[in-house]
């Protein structure tokens, strides 16, 4: 049976999972917000599902939505890619691009990002680095490494740079199915204060953390501070804390099976934000050029 799904229902879905406002996506893709209305409602009629809670402040994507994004997202970003070969010679472009990215980015953005640059440029290879942050920022300046992909939101003075965002994913409140916060509309940061915390360190992720915290004047109670994602999705699965972290890794399952949701926060608090650095003295080559180009046009 032929589904009948177009390219803008697609566009328009992604940019509200994005946005989390149906204006906000509507105003991204320069269309009225009841074509993206209709569009989604559309999707979920073929889909048999429905992709967003609807709230006053706008929407937050259900389960079987964040699964959707995720095959959606892979079709617009493939559709890009085959766009961008189409318009360069890229076979003839070969060489050794040096990428530094940290634990959050290597692990959950970066390899997709390098097998699709690839499946486009068969002939450019990668020498990869795993660093964190600031020896990840005096590589680039150095010349030590030619690009770096980092989270942006914790970058020092990224003016010093060449830069470019990338994405930027919301946080949102991870818990157990079974948690009183799950019952809860779109919990604020005092109410979360009100129970044990589990608090990821890598990425320097507790202080990015403190930072909007600190505004709302208010503490997290942390049970257990860790560098291990999956530590802290077996501990939220198990109902044994909670924890703020972003879409870009989250996954509704811990490595037992067991269910983790992740609800919409009404306490506004900042992105968390993937980009490239590079430095604005060191000559570019062809191949760094070509990735710095790549990664730009088809996020």
């Amino acid at each position: 049976m032929a589904i009948d799904i177009t390219m803008k229902q697609l566009r328009y879905f992604v940019a509200t999972a994005e946005c989390g406002q149906v204006s906000m996506a509507a105003s991204r893709e320069h269309v009225s917000q009841s074509a993206v209305t209709a569009a989604i409602a559309a999707l979920e009629e073929t889909l048999g599902t429905r992709l967003f809670e609807r709230h006053p402040q706008g929407v937050t994507i259900t389960l079987d939505g964040h699964d959707f994004y995720n095959h959606a997202r892979h079709v617009l970003d493939s559709l890009n890619d085959a766009v961008h070969k189409s318009r360069l010679r890229a076979h003839e472009i070969a060489g050794v691009v040096r990428v530094a990215a940290s634990y959050t980015v290597m692990g959950y953005f970066l390899p997709e990002v390098l097998a699709r640059f690839r499946a486009s440029y068969p002939n450019v290879n990668f020498e990869l680095h795993d660093l964190e942050r600031e020896p990840l920022e005096q590589a680039v300046l150095a010349g030590d490494v030619d690009v770096g992909v980092a989270l942006l939101s914790n970058a020092s003075d990224v003016a010093r740079f060449g830069h470019r965002s990338l994405i930027s994913s919301p946080r949102k409140l991870w818990v157990s199915p079974t948690h009183p916060l799950a019952k809860v509309d779109r919990p604020t940061l005092s109410q979360i204060a009100q129970y044990p915390y589990v608090m990821i360190t890598v990425d320097e992720g507790e202080a990015s953390a403190m930072r909007y915290w600190r505004k709302e004047k208010l503490a997290p109670n942390v049970i257990l501070r860790t560098g291990s994602m999956e530590a802290v999705r077996a501990f939220v699965s198990h109902g044994f804390g909670i924890t703020i972290l972003s879409d870009m890794v989250f996954r509704p399952w811990s490595l037992e099976g067991k269910r983790i949701d992740a609800k919409e926060l009404k306490t506004q608090i900042p992105n968390m934000d993937v980009g490239m650095l590079w430095s604005k003295t060191q000559a570019r080559s062809v191949t760094t050029q070509a990735f710095i180009d790549f990664l730009g046009y088809t996020r």
